[in-house]
């Protein structure tokens, strides 16, 4: 694509002049650092892993033993998006917002060098939300669009950010008033599904050929057929028809009696009263055309459509036609239209923008070519910090497959559960771009190792064929993190991840998929997503989803994570840090009264919807608790239970109440692995472990042999202590 030629490589390997990464050499020969701009400001350390199959130390108390995760850092936050309102161009010629998108979505991209575009069908591979500052675009032909300041539009003379400067650090191709965009022109707004509209329709549609010709069109004409009756007035063209009828008018001829091939859009007719009407329409909307007769039909004429792909675009969305193959625009050039900036102009706030990932590298919002976006504290093991460089630095195992099938071949291992997610979220937006998981889900499956997966990227939907599969032969959990429905407190705790809705929907896809999808309800954050009235529809919407299980996990804060919220909480809730810092006083959990009363609001609600565990045994539901604690009053699995089920149920997902809690997190929203018992407070003598079955006291069974684990850094799950814990922000 034209923006290849900003890439920058950098190569990071020992012995050259530019030094190795304090702390990436650890994992492995360090290939190279990638910067690109669908990540700006992102950098890529792409290593080849001596090992990706983590073991998980005794004191971590969680029900797995290992992990795999092929990323360390994560890209979950994204720069550029636009307006929720903007409008994309489907594959089937339509448009829908993109805040409405979500992976899987067919839509169009385009193909080619510079302006000269053609347009193709591709995928939504991934779909978030940020709040970014907003700018303005302003176009000649009264077109406003909304967009980050790093958005990019393709212009007369390439792509060009929305913001930038001509000198300075600042210095980049940006749009000023005068720039050409390139596009196929305005979208025109979807015509109303009025009974005018709908008469319209039958009348063109059934004058033009009936029911036999075209599936689509009949399927429309039988839904709208039972508004009118026994009568057939519909079939007769009105005096005065008005707007609605006119495009319905002309949706139904286009479906009956029209085509679009070779660039050109045409109706023909060979009735009288049907052809004068059909022009009557085209005129009502300043349609430009031409009409021509037919050679073997004399009384046939037909009308076509000029001005291009721009006046096609135009069409296709005013009248919106019901038979797909004859809306296609594959192959359709798109780069004829010019639309002039006339200015671009800061809006002086924070608004939340949307953006894609899609398999083309761009997409078409508003009839302008735009280019989409590939949009804590074990990273200081690194030597990076927990801030900021978790979110720019990410390290990624670009052999993770092929190492981990090596590993699991080995005639030590057993076969145990792995878990994925439990360090950082293996869906997360750089996915889009490696395409590690089908290698590492492959890996698993072909070996008879059971597997988990906690996340919260959507675009975990792009597997669910191949984990459906798997499943086949080895028990595959799915695991979602969702801890709200509060899209605007949602936008501002959590910018750069997937909506409610689009993780509900994931939700609905796994289970559609026959696989068993657990949620977790974290973190509840006290005063803010913790009331009734937050988590009663919140959990209604779990059970319409077809979640499996539900664990509620409240907020806790480990260091890392404690300074990073600290701080936010101060920037927007400054009323409610005195209160924080009461319920935080003695460390990383928040205080046992504050549990006891979230389980007593959260367990009749529970029972409401059906989630009970005492009820539905499917379902281990609960206020999970620090290590060694218990809330009177809630279910209570008992850790012996636990140690009997069978070891492929649930790795990586928390437990309920009176265990440790397996996995959980807190604002920043990637999964983490739990934090580790207090090491002053000992084990009771009868007390099971999760892992050998045995008392604490015991000698635990040697564990299997998986490959030179040590030559990797550890993730969460392999560090002791509080201060050495997983933190994801």
């Amino acid at each position: 694509m034209c923006s290849n030629r900003w890439v920058r490589w950098e190569q990071l390997r020992a012995g050259r002049e530019e030094p190795v990464l304090p702390g990436l050499g650890a994992f492995g020969e360090v290939v190279r650092s990638v910067r690109v701009p669908e990540f700006d400001g992102v950098t890529f350390h792409e290593v080849r892993a001596r090992s990706v199959l983590n073991r998980v130390p005794e004191a971590s108390q969680v029900p797995f033993r290992w992990s795999v995760n092929p990323y360390r850092g994560c890209s979950h936050a994204c720069t550029y998006c636009l307006e929720g309102d903007t409008p994309v161009l489907m594959a089937d010629g339509r448009a829908k917002p993109i805040a409405e998108l979500r992976a899987g979505d067919r839509i169009m991209g385009t193909r080619g060098h510079g302006v000269a575009r053609r347009l193709v069908p591709t995928e939504v591979l991934a779909h978030w939300t940020t709040v970014r500052e907003a700018y303005r675009i302003s176009l000649d032909d009264g077109t406003r669009i909304v967009a980050g300041p790093d958005h990019r539009f393709l212009s007369s003379r390439g792509w060009k950010y929305v913001t930038g400067s001509r000198l300075g650090r600042a210095q980049r191709p940006h749009l000023e008033a005068g720039a050409e965009l390139v596009g196929g022109g305005r979208f025109m707004r979807t015509p109303d599904d009025t009974l005018g509209y709908r008469a319209g329709y039958l009348c063109g549609m059934l004058r033009s050929g009936g029911f036999a010709a075209e599936a689509d069109a009949a399927a429309r004409a039988l839904a709208y057929l039972p508004d009118f009756g026994s009568s057939v007035g519909f079939m007769r063209i009105p005096k005065e028809p008005d707007a609605h009828w006119s495009r319905g008018f002309l949706a139904g001829l286009f479906d009956l009696a029209g085509g679009y091939r070779r660039g050109i859009l045409s109706i023909a007719h060979d009735e009288t009263e049907v052809v004068d009407t059909l022009f009557v329409a085209l005129d009502r909307f300043s349609f430009g055309y031409e009409t021509v007769g037919h050679r073997q039909h004399p009384g046939r004429r037909q009308a076509r459509l000029t001005g291009g792909t721009g006046e096609v675009l135009r069409f296709l969305h005013l009248v919106d036609p019901a038979v797909e193959w004859k809306r296609s625009l594959d192959g359709t050039v798109i780069g004829g239209v010019r639309r002039t900036v006339t200015s671009v102009a800061s809006l002086g706030m924070e608004l939340p923008l949307f953006d894609i990932t899609t398999g083309t590298g761009d997409f078409v919002a508003d009839g302008m070519v735009s280019h989409n976006c590939f949009a804590r504290n074990t990273h200081k093991y690194l030597d990076f910090d927990a801030g900021r460089d978790f979110d720019t630095q990410v390290v990624v195992k670009v052999n993770a497959p092929e190492v981990l099938a090596a590993q699991l071949k080995r005639p030590s291992w057993q076969r145990e559960p792995v878990a994925m997610g439990t360090n950082t979220d293996p869906y997360q937006r750089v996915e889009g771009r490696y395409r590690l998981m089908p290698g590492i889900i492959r890996a698993l499956a072909d070996s008879g190792t059971p597997l988990s997966i906690l996340t919260k990227g959507t675009m975990l939907s792009r597997d669910l064929p191949l984990l459906e599969s798997a499943g086949k032969d080895v028990p595959v959990h799915l695991a979602v993190s969702l801890a709200l429905l509060d899209r605007d407190l949602q936008r501002r705790l959590e910018p750069g991840t997937p909506s409610p809705r689009a993780r509900l929907d994931l939700i609905r896809k796994a289970a559609a998929s026959g696989l068993p999808c657990s949620v977790m309800v974290a973190p509840v954050l006290p005063y803010l997503t913790d009331s009734v009235e937050a988590l009663d529809p919140l959990l209604a919407a779990l059970v319409e989803a077809g979640a499996t299980s539900v664990t509620v996990l409240p907020l806790h804060l480990r260091p890392g994570a404690r300074e990073w919220f600290a701080e936010w909480l101060k920037r927007t809730y400054p009323e409610l840090v005195p209160r924080y810092r009461r319920l935080y006083a003695r460390g990383s959990y928040v205080d046992r009264g504050y549990r006891e009363r979230l389980a007593a609001r959260v367990g009749p609600l529970l029972r409401r919807h059906g989630l009970d565990p005492r009820r539905r045994n499917e379902h281990r539901t609960g206020v999970a608790d620090p290590p060694g604690t218990g809330t009177p009053g809630v279910p209570v699995q008992r850790m012996g239970e636990r140690a009997a089920e069978s070891p492929g149920l649930s790795p990586g997902v928390a437990e309920p109440l009176g265990r440790s809690p397996g996995v959980g997190e807190s604002p920043g929203l990637s999964p983490r692995a739990a934090e580790p018992p207090d090491p002053k407070r000992k084990a009771g003598s009868g007390q099971l472990s999760l892992r050998t079955g045995r008392t604490a006291s015991g000698q635990a069974a040697p564990s299997p042999g998986a490959g030179n684990t040590a030559a990797e850094p550890p993730d969460a799950e392999q560090k002791t202590g509080e201060a050495e814990q997983l933190r994801l922000l």
